[in-house]
């Protein structure tokens, strides 16, 4: 077995590599448009009901429409669950490990066309959309690994007279509902890592980016995913949704999403319906209100560079984004100044076009939300750079900077998730850390300053899951940097580590008399 290593990033500038995305671009452009039903039991299943995904960067544009399942699909979808359930849990480790490396493959040599849908359906410019590729191919060669070494005999204290064994073995049938921001990577982590678990799933894809899923759900056939193992149900959170995470045979439910869903199923799911024998486990990663803080010695370059690429990479629509910079009042002018001079560099703009930073934001209800928060921030502070909407027939917003905010600010408070960065001072690094912690969230931050001793407080007093010191806070890479966060961003499941799968297992002590 070849050691675990992240998937390299794409040369966008070796024109091999450009001229193979243009023309993924193009072949994807022929195939818009078209249906893809449910998938239950491997058998195709068309509904009256459809989900119609639509370009953000034009919005007269259809990606194409998905099924969209009724309670009665979605039980079918269960009840086919629960059959392959039974002979997918004895499937030995490494054959399942197997399977996600033969999927992998499969989208390492279709890279660019899975490129080429999430930048129609996602708006993803060329490199998000090749780091979300990446992701998707890590997450699979990492999990197979990672299952194969707890399908090993397990060290345990041996005493004479008894052999004990330690197996881990799967929970059942989960309800997955990744989101739309990362329609490829966290949608696939999170269906393959409870798949090469044992357990066999039903798959809710996010309504904005259904085509991504189904596109996957169809290379994991291809790649030899038994029937029912993995059951493709688009469908209304309200209805389906709900329906799912209810329902007494569901044994875990894998979401990411917001803060408001999760709580929402946090609460549903932890009552007990007629037939259920079990505490239903939750695996829930949530949102972010994440900061960047500046000491005055800091490497100020580099800090505003960071600063805008955490928070305008995929227009901001990132949990991990920086949407909060917390600048010590020394540098605070200097850091704002470079800060708003970059922004105003970035191009916005059809995420087709390679020439593009920052795309659209996905939909019309998140483009109402954030200019409505960006004319909330302007009351609250002052726009330094955008505050508008950008030109284009998409969901195209200007990246925007809102200086001399105060900590308590609802712009430094509540998650926005599109392009919009608030600047607060403080007065020394404690306050700094008060300001970095005074949020319901806890999942990424960095910190940026020379003084040892600066960063060895903030290791242990700023509060996120993942804290990274003077480098950006997004861009967590599966094995290297496990990804969860703390307090209302979720229960730090920490995908892409080494426990991860542990959470789609339970642990079974066997012991024989000798």
């Amino acid at each position: 077995m070849i050691p675990y290593k992240p998937e390299p990033f794409t040369n966008f500038k070796e024109e091999a590599n450009a001229r193979a995305m243009r023309e993924a671009l193009e072949q994807v452009q022929q195939e818009l448009g078209k249906d893809y039903p449910l998938i239950i039991n491997g058998e195709r299943i068309a509904t009256e009901g459809k989900i119609t995904s639509i370009s953000p960067s034009d919005k007269d544009l259809v990606v194409g429409t998905t099924g969209k399942a009724s309670k009665e699909q979605a039980e079918q979808a269960m009840q086919a669950a629960l059959e392959a359930f039974k002979t997918w849990k004895k499937v030995s480790p490494d054959q399942r490990a197997r399977l996600l490396f033969k999927a992998a493959a499969i989208l390492r040599r279709r890279k660019f066309e899975f490129n080429a849908w999430l930048s129609y359906e996602a708006g993803k410019s060329w490199p998000e959309a090749d780091a979300d590729t990446a992701e998707a191919i890590d997450f699979m060669e990492y999990y197979g690994r990672q299952m194969m070494k707890l399908g090993e005999r397990q060290p345990l204290v041996r005493i004479t007279g008894e052999d004990n064994v330690l197996e881990y073995i799967p929970l059942g049938v989960g309800v997955v509902i990744p989101p739309w921001n990362f329609a490829l990577a966290i949608m696939a982590g999170m269906t393959t890592a409870a798949v090469v678990a044992g357990n066999t799933v039903v798959l809710k894809p996010a309504s904005a980016t259904p085509v991504v899923a189904a596109k996957f759900v169809e290379l994991l056939e291809e790649a030899g995913m038994p029937k029912g193992v993995v059951n493709f149900v688009p469908g209304s959170g309200a209805e389906v949704g709900d329906y799912l995470v209810d329902h007494p045979q569901t044994r875990f439910i894998s979401f990411t999403g917001s803060r408001e869903v999760g709580l929402r199923i946090f609460e549903r799911s932890s009552k007990t319906n007629e037939g259920q024998i079990w505490m239903k486990r939750l695996v829930a990663e949530m949102g972010g209100k994440d900061s960047i803080v500046v000491h005055k010695d800091a490497d100020l370059e580099l800090a505003a560079v960071n600063i805008v690429n955490s928070a305008f990479g995929f227009s901001g629509q990132k949990c991990s984004a920086c949407s909060r910079a917390i600048i010590h009042e020394d540098v605070y002018d200097e850091v704002l100044d470079r800060v708003v001079a970059l922004t105003k560099e970035l191009k916005v703009g059809n995420a087709q076009d390679p020439s593009i930073y920052t795309g659209p934001v996905i939909d019309e209800s998140a483009y109402n939300k954030i200019l409505e928060y960006i004319e909330i921030g302007s009351k609250e502070g002052r726009i330094a750079a955008g505050g508008a909407k950008a030109e284009g027939n998409g969901y195209y917003i200007q990246p925007t900077v809102i200086a001399d905010v105060a900590p308590d600010a609802r712009v430094m408070q509540e998650e926005i998730f599109g392009p919009v960065v608030a600047f607060a001072k403080a007065k020394d690094f404690d306050h700094a850390l008060e300001i970095a912690n005074n949020t319901i969230f806890g999942l990424t931050g960095s910190v940026f300053t020379k003084d040892r001793a600066l960063i060895e407080k903030a290791r242990e007093e700023f509060h996120v899951g993942n804290l990274y010191f003077n480098r950006k806070c997004t861009g967590a890479l599966v094995g290297v940097h496990p990804f969860g966060g703390f307090n209302m961003s979720g229960t730090d499941s920490k995908a892409g580590g080494p426990d991860y799968l542990l959470l789609f297992t339970q642990s079974k002590l066997s012991s024989e008399a000798l």
